[in-house]
């Protein structure tokens, strides 16, 4: 069984689908239900669960994971990509203090640890399992224009990175899905598109990265997948 944290419309779902198809039950999370019917509806063939919680909240993502186990099944593999299309936005590094830098610290690393906290140890005693992250290109490349972002997708790669060499010999996967560009389908890309910035970026088809995924998650060899649409990095 897979656990989808944070699914939208866009690289959520592609990867709920990929891994539905390989014959693994869906346990998808999001903020609210109010698109659950149609995920549920989308995943044709694919038996699949739904659940609404903040996953960058400890309490609901320990309830939401009790209520996966009991109801779904134990939990082989965890993806986790949430991201939130309405949040503060970004601030430039230039004009950040401190407290701007620590806010994509708490709503994206934190929260990551927070979940391999509670699911890794079940992993381990099994002996078997995955841990499947999003991150962002500018966690590895230097990227001025997305600015606090920047070092909170730094630490989460390198976290998962770090994950990935300690677990490897002991049965348990980790690895990044690191994007560069817009989503297609997903909840950015429909807010980011819906006004002129002025540019276009590079749009991501999400049926190709959750490919890529599932080859990763087979394999268990490449801790990192790269995926670009920006020309100058």
């Amino acid at each position: 069984m897979i656990a989808v944290l944070g699914v939208g419309p866009g690289l959520g779902l592609s990867i709920a689908r990929r891994f539905g198809h390989e014959g693994f039950t869906t346990a998808l999370v999001s903020r609210t239900d109010t698109r659950h019917a149609d995920y549920r509806s989308s995943l044709t063939g694919v038996t699949t669960h739904t659940y609404a919680a903040d996953v960058t909240d400890e309490a609901q993502l320990t309830a939401v994971l009790a209520r996966i186990t009991a109801e779904a099944g134990e939990i082989d593999t965890v993806y986790f990509g949430p991201a939130d299309a309405s949040g503060p936005g970004i601030t430039p590094l230039t004009e950040a203090g401190a407290d701007a830098v620590r806010g994509p610290f708490e709503s994206i690393v934190v929260p990551a640890a927070r979940l391999v906290e509670k699911v890794l140890p079940g992993m381990l005693k099994r002996g078997s399992g995955a841990l499947l992250f999003a991150g962002g290109l500018s966690g590895k490349y230097p990227m001025p224009m997305l600015g606090t972002l920047a070092p909170a997708s730094a630490a989460l790669r390198m976290y998962v990175l770090t994950l990935h060499a300690a677990l490897r010999e002991r049965g348990v996967y980790a690895g990044t899905l690191t994007i560069g560009g817009l989503i297609d389908r997903g909840d950015i890309h429909r807010v980011f598109t819906a006004r002129d910035h002025g540019f276009t970026p590079g749009v991501l088809n999400p049926d190709d990265i959750a490919e890529k995924a599932w080859e990763m998650y087979v394999e268990r060899r490449e801790a990192e997948a790269e995926f670009t649409a920006i020309a100058a990095v």
